[in-house]
């Protein structure tokens, strides 16, 4: 019975281990790597974080299904970025309102430093709680345009004609906004219309969440497939991959240098940079 006890207890001790090293093994295998690059200052400068106002994981047609939403770090890491540079940031969804956050994206094997310093940050969660209205932001008064990911955005982002004729309004604008983001965000792009009534971003250089990466995760139910989505618009995609592509990355900025794209979670942090350097050396 001793013997039994004993073993049960190795047996609970190496459970434990393994849980307690788990953050640190996921982010030694590619989740969430840290940002090393070159860091640059705008101060008064404006930043744009759009996010999903969709909540529920389920198939089309369907009301019922695990809560989903934006997953965190794909808001915190650009949100933290920009205002660290000494930029204004607003917060803004399709809806307007409280914004649905992931929950699983804030669970302790995935969470990051900047998810942390959001759970204590009282203005951050105003800002979430009473998120702008797509329909009533002015796109053209901002420099920096990020579309947050999470399985959230591919139920509106991409269908919201209010975004996608914003995103042309903004583009076309006098103040030149470099725009982006990452993940399933990067399906708030897609229908936006260049002056010749041609989709905007068909022919550039992109990136966004593979199919490689759903298919493994196993949820293939949501309406819209962010790499699917991009060559259909006639994106040039570019993605890396990895033994799961859920730790892999990658950063795309296309040939005018306008849009800024991230592949999943772990791209917020140098998608967010390089947008910052792309304005910065306009000066």
């Amino acid at each position: 019975m001793n013997r039994l006890v004993r073993i049960m207890m190795v047996i609970i001790a190496l459970v434990a281990v393994v849980l307690l090293a788990l953050p640190t093994i996921l982010h030694k295998s590619g989740l969430h790597p840290v940002y090393n690059g070159l860091r640059v200052e705008l101060p008064g400068k404006r930043a744009l974080v759009i996010t999903t106002s969709h909540g529920v994981l389920s198939a089309t047609g369907e009301t019922e299904g695990a809560a989903t939403g934006v997953f965190g770090s794909e808001m915190t890491h650009p949100y933290y970025n920009f205002l660290d540079a000494g930029m204004n940031v607003d917060i803004a969804s399709i809806k307007g309102g409280e914004i649905p956050v992931d929950p699983q994206s804030f669970m302790y094997m995935v969470k990051t430093p900047e998810d942390t310093r959001y759970l204590k940050d009282q203005v951050f969660q105003a800002k979430v709680k009473n998120s702008l209205k797509i329909d009533d932001v002015d796109m053209s008064l901002y420099d920096v345009i990020f579309m947050s990911g999470g399985w959230g955005a591919a139920y509106d982002l991409g269908q919201s004609e209010a975004l996608a004729s914003q995103v042309t309004q903004a583009f076309y604008s006098n103040r030149v906004p470099v725009i982006g983001g990452v993940c399933h965000g990067v399906l708030g792009l897609i229908n936006a219309k260049d002056r010749n009534g041609k989709l905007l971003i068909s022919g550039r250089k992109m990136t966004g969440v593979t199919d490689k990466q759903i298919k493994e995760l196993g949820i293939n139910m949501t309406p819209l497939h962010p790499e699917t989505e991009l060559r259909k618009a006639g994106v040039q995609f570019e993605s890396q991959t990895a033994f799961r592509d859920f730790f892999a990355t990658h950063v795309t900025v296309d040939d005018e240098k306008r849009f800024v794209t991230g592949q999943n979670q772990n791209s917020g942090h140098e998608t967010a940079q390089n947008m910052m350097r792309i304005l910065a050396e306009r000066k």
